[in-house]
């Protein structure tokens, strides 16, 4: 596939990039090479090759899954403007 000025006029309208006229023939150079490197990667063989989702291995530290409350209601309470039987009390608002 082959980009010329007309198209790359309209790639610059759909993108909504300012480009003077006499800039779209660089334009269609700089899109044909960009497209003629993506032609080179789809001749990569890549079968068996796992997706990565970075190039140093890593792995997350991992923790026990424990349900616990927190241990912390008497210290986020304590914040409270209004605190009525271990919860935050709030004013009224529909009547």
């Amino acid at each position: 596939m082959s980009i010329d000025t007309k198209t790359a006029g309209r790639v610059a309208k759909l993108a909504r990039i300012a480009v003077p006229e006499d800039d779209l023939p660089r334009l269609a150079d700089e899109l044909n090479g960009i497209l003629a490197f993506m032609e080179q990667l789809n001749e990569v063989d890549v079968d068996g090759v796992e997706p990565m989702t970075s190039v140093t291995p890593q792995r997350l530290k991992r923790r026990e899954d424990v349900v616990a409350d927190g241990s912390q209601q008497e210290a986020v309470l304590a914040n409270a403007p209004d605190a009525r039987e271990g919860f935050f009390a709030v004013p009224k608002v529909v009547e």
